[in-house]
């Protein structure tokens, strides 16, 4: 998944801005008020809300948010109705994307989805129309220390992950879905840090066009993550060391 690293990079520095600006806060909190209302508010027992706990202290979300996010979440504090949605669409030159959604209001998500596609030169599609394409798999992500990467990739094999790719910047693990927390509390109990744990959507073969099309596909995402509904998007794109070079640059 050449330059899918990168971009996995690009994506963690604009974090920290959008963290600035309440829009991750409001992102992060809405997972876990779902977690907790689908499996309760306890997350010893629910891993879901224990994932989506850590990824909101990753971010440094008050203490305070995330115990009212999960309040809302088992009913025990009003709040929004929150109802998750998958949507599938398609990029320039046919690349497949998911998009996770969290909204409190189905309309607008919907609306405002289907209008970044529509803007950037993509269209949103029925239920089903790309998703088989992908599958269902966990996902961590780690940062190496200076020369330590082929070490975290051997632990993470060792812990039971079934496929590791390997960057300078980026150790990424992949894990049949089930599997998610027996592999990541085997790399915790060796002290391994991840930036990231999650269930994911990985394409099943990745698709590579042109470095025009690469680069409208890659701002169609951005886009659509930049929506206050928006939690996730995956895509099936190839993204090469050169076009993010390129992309980098226009940034």
């Amino acid at each position: 998944m050449s330059g899918h690293s990168h971009w996995a990079t690009i994506k963690r520095a604009k974090g920290v801005a959008d963290a600035r600006r309440g829009q991750l806060f409001t992102k992060l909190g809405r997972e876990i008020e779902i977690a907790a209302r689908d499996g309760g508010g306890d997350p010893a027992s629910n891993f879901r809300l224990r994932l989506a706990i850590e990824k909101a202290k990753q971010a440094a979300m008050p203490k305070e948010n995330i115990e009212r996010a999960i309040l809302r979440g088992t009913g025990q504090l009003k709040g929004e109705a929150i109802e998750a949605i998958q949507y599938e669409g398609y990029g320039p030159q046919g690349i497949a994307m998911i998009v996770e959604v969290l909204t409190n209001n189905r309309n607008r998500a919907v609306s405002e989805v289907r209008r970044v596609f529509s803007r950037h030169g993509g269209n949103l599609g029925a239920t089903g129309s790309v998703s088989w394409m992908f599958e269902r798999k966990g996902y961590i992500s780690i940062v190496p220390d200076d020369g330590n990467a082929e070490e975290l990739a051997l632990a993470a094999i060792d812990a039971g992950a079934e496929d590791v790719k390997v960057d300078k910047d980026l150790v990424e693990v992949f894990t049949k879905a089930e599997d998610l927390q027996k592999v990541k509390e085997k790399l915790e109990q060796k002290n391994i840090t991840f930036t990231n744990a999650q269930l994911s959507w990985v394409p099943k073969t990745l698709a590579r066009i042109d470095e025009k099309a690469t680069i409208q596909n890659m701002r169609l995402i951005e886009a659509l993550e930049e929506l206050d509904d928006v939690q996730q998007v995956y895509s099936n794109l190839e993204i090469s060391d050169e076009v993010m070079a390129a992309y980098e640059a226009e940034q």
